[in-house]
């Protein structure tokens, strides 16, 4: 779900580095001082949708933080969606309504998709089946990103919103480029632009922003690590060109119609995307496996890490009640009403096998098998439960904020993965020795089990997790105190150039230095055809010299 915001620093706090500018108007609100901000959050990639969940979550905790520094957030949403609220605290917004909701704000949108991966995996099907199955996502996909560049043409053709907009002098766009129609928008209005980013619309944002070697960085969509087969770099190599051709056959036409219709054929949306002042990176090495990267690229994976707060009562009660074994805590984020109950019944059976308790974040059927040790809450404070003593494992489904929570706490996974980026999550931190997976199509109540006794029972997970998260709290700086430092330093500066590459706006052929290698090599076949010509010449007069004196 397409977003912006638009921020103005001011307020009777003063941050240290904040911007003194001149008194504004904000956009639709009475005047004050200071600076604005242009945010948009979308996800990412040919393989991330949830878009409005997760991506806002991050989004929202970074404008508190700006807010809190004394900067003043307006929020651009449409009217369809489901988790930016009209009204808040710490910012405000204008509500714009699209000819047709996004697809991904529709609440059952994940629900739907994932309900049919999984009977496709766990029952089988035809070539045609599977065939039909992506053709209906890169559909899906295709229509999710027409939808939302609709949201650039609102804006566009509301003189009165766009003037007023280009009035009020905002200072910088913050954009979550996985849905990128913020980028169009802060080209339009001339401002430096900042993401916050792990995904963007052809997969993991380094992809776009820093040289990715397919021989050792593994492809959005292939779960391996850094050391991979000969097999598995093929196939890597197989999917980068597939992701690339998905998003430029699927993804791109839609922005490259609007780029064209707006500011003509000279602009490349890609190069608008690819140049932002300051990438966000919502990855941390200590989980991420390394790679090459560029000086506009600031790391903030765990942004969102906290120390945790007292429970509760009746949790704590709960919690509490488990004695010496600790507890279990389960969530699934927003997707788990969509597991089927037969799924949701072989879990609550291995639960009930356990001497632990079991807090089961579960919005769905109550599930069969259900044990007296488990139980079931629509919500619950995850953080501060991770982050308590008895807390002896995390159930979870690997989406990046739940991975980070339980690195911050040092509380070692069983993965349960569903879609998207978390297949890949829960395998990094397999690598690690921090976390057990289980394939969901193939899960049974004795192979949950089994991985639940493994994780619980073998102190190497919890070491492994511990000592992960004692690099990840190792830092000069918090996660999210650097990235309110870099949006601050774009707004100082006016953008950050210095720090961006040019080179993306080189032919792909300079790039990769084929134009040199072409040149050199026709130096070099000259030689050699000089060399080699003037040979077979002295060999043809020596054997003119030969020829008399053997008469």
């Amino acid at each position: 779900m397409p977003f912006e915001s638009f921020t103005k620093a001011g307020g009777e706090r003063a941050a240290p580095n904040s911007i003194h500018a001149k008194r504004v108007k904000a956009v639709f609100y009475p005047p004050a001082e200071g600076f604005k901000l242009i945010d948009g959050d979308l996800h990412r990639s040919v393989s991330h949708f949830s878009v409005d969940g997760s991506h806002w979550l991050n989004m929202n905790l970074l404008i508190q933080s700006l807010h809190d520094k004394g900067h003043e957030v307006t929020v651009v949403r449409t009217a369809t969606s489901w988790y930016v609220k009209e009204n808040a605290p710490h910012y405000r917004s204008i509500t714009i309504s699209l000819p047709e909701a996004i697809s991904i704000e529709e609440e059952d949108f994940f629900v739907t998709f994932l309900v049919k991966m999984l009977e496709i995996k766990r029952h089988g099907g035809s070539v045609m089946g599977f065939v039909k199955f992506y053709w209906e996502m890169l559909t899906a996909l295709s229509n999710i990103h027409r939808q939302a560049s609709m949201l650039a043409v609102e804006i566009f053709e509301n003189k009165a919103l766009l003037q007023s907009i280009q009035d009020s002098q905002f200072d910088v766009v913050l954009v979550d480029p996985g849905i990128p129609v913020g980028v169009v928008v802060a080209h339009q209005l001339k401002l430096p632009t900042v993401f916050n980013v792990r995904w963007i619309t052809s997969g993991e944002g380094h992809f776009v922003v820093a040289p990715s070697p397919t021989s050792y960085v593994p492809i959005s969509g292939h779960a391996v690590t850094d050391k991979m087969t000969f097999l598995e770099r093929t196939k890597n190599t197989f999917f980068y060109f597939f992701n690339t051709c998905i998003d430029k056959l699927v993804v791109c036409p839609h922005y490259d119609t609007l780029v064209e219709r707006y500011f003509g054929q000279d602009v490349s949306f890609y190069h608008l995307l690819q140049g932002a002042d300051i990438w966000l990176m919502r990855v941390d090495f200590v989980f991420e496996f390394p790679r090459p990267t560029m000086p506009n690229v600031a790391y903030i994976g765990g942004f969102q890490c906290k120390p945790s707060k007292p429970l509760p009562p009746e949790l704590e009660d709960f919690v509490q009640s488990s004695g010496e074994h600790g507890f279990i805590l389960m969530s699934l984020g927003t997707l788990v009403k969509g597991l089927p109950q037969e799924i949701t019944s072989e879990i609550a059976a291995a639960f009930a096998q356990l001497p632990q308790k079991v807090i089961w974040r579960h919005a769905g059927e109550r599930p069969d098998n259900l044990g007296n040790n488990t139980l079931l809450v629509k919500w619950m404070p995850q953080n501060d439960l991770l982050g308590h003593s008895k807390v002896k494992a995390f159930v979870a489904h690997g989406g990046t904020n739940g991975i980070y929570e339980s690195i911050y706490h040092g509380v070692p996974i069983v993965g349960i993965p569903l879609l998207f980026d978390q297949f890949e999550n829960v395998l990094r931190l397999e690598a690690r020795g921090a976390a057990k997976g289980v394939d969901a199509a193939k899960l049974n109540r004795q192979s949950f089990l089994e991985a639940l006794q493994e994780v619980l029972n073998n102190s190497s997970y919890r070491n492994n997790m511990k000592r992960l998260s004692s690099l990840h709290r190792d830092k000069p700086m918090h996660p999210l105190d650097t990235a309110v430092y870099w949006v601050e330093y774009v707004m100082r500066h006016k953008g950050a150039a210095h720090l961006r590459t040019e080179s993306y706006k080189m032919p792909w052929y300079s790039y990769y230095s084929l134009d040199v290698i072409s040149f050199l090599l026709a130096i070099m076949l000259m030689l050699i055809a000089a060399l080699v010509g003037f040979m077979r010449f002295l060999c043809l007069k020596m054997c003119r010299r030969r020829k008399p004196k053997q008469e």
